[in-house]
């Protein structure tokens, strides 16, 4: 995970990069926290240490991410893909939480992250019992976006990557940081940080272009400014 958060540092610096995918193997998506390295460790440990703490640095990216999951996306491995933007699955994913197994509860946001994305009753199941969900199961419980043939996953999490590129930076960023708040505030306050959000756009260039080029019938040539 820490090569996976300095890849994170690098394209977050990058003006070149308007997305990221983060994806796997065929097999497995990622396998989350080594069980064999938790086993001696004591509560002690884990406290002082704030185990799993570096585990959500993906959270603060403000570019877009998506993951691309295919086979297994299991503990640590389903609660990496739920802190991502968006989620397309191959048809042979299979996401859940089995940490109940191991006689402990999800520790890098399982518990609250999946209750949001599929609701209390499918979240307890999938918790309580630590069964696994295949990919139709998670693409109708609203888990993920998309399900699609293993061999395509990558290059369509990679087309819509492409596709957001070629939008105003600004507005992206702007747009997912409001989706993001709702999930820490109220809907009153989440109304305001959204029309805030809205009227700081008019400071743009990017929103001038993009109404301009609206009214022109023509593409927009967005700047990032």
């Amino acid at each position: 995970m820490h090569e996976v958060n300095q890849a994170l540092d690098r394209f977050e610096n990058d003006d070149a990069i308007a997305a990221v995918v983060i994806t796997g193997n065929e097999k497995a998506f990622a396998a989350g926290a080594d069980i064999k390295e938790m086993l001696p460790l004591e509560y002690k440990d884990v406290v002082r240490g704030n185990f799993l703490a570096h585990w959500d640095r993906v959270t603060r990216v403000t570019k877009p991410v998506i993951a691309a999951v295919n086979g297994f996306a299991l503990g640590g491995g389903c609660e990496f893909a739920m802190m991502c933007d968006i989620i397309y699955a191959g048809e042979n994913a299979q996401f859940g939480q089995p940490e109940i197994r191991l006689g402990t509860i999800p520790g890098a946001g399982g518990t609250q992250r999946l209750i949001r994305a599929v609701g209390k009753s499918k979240a307890m199941e999938q918790i309580l019992s630590g069964d696994s969900m295949p990919a139709s199961e998670a693409l109708q419980s609203g888990l993920v976006s998309k399900v699609l043939p293993v061999a395509q996953v990558v290059d369509e999490a990679v087309k819509l990557g492409e596709k957001i590129g070629k939008l105003s930076p600004l507005a992206i960023a702007a747009a997912k940081e409001a989706v993001n708040i709702s999930y820490e505030v109220s809907l009153k306050e989440g109304l305001h940080f959204e029309k805030r959000l809205f009227h700081g756009s008019f400071a743009t260039n990017d929103r001038r272009e993009g109404m301009k080029a609206f009214i022109e019938k023509r593409k927009a040539s967005f700047t990032n400014s």
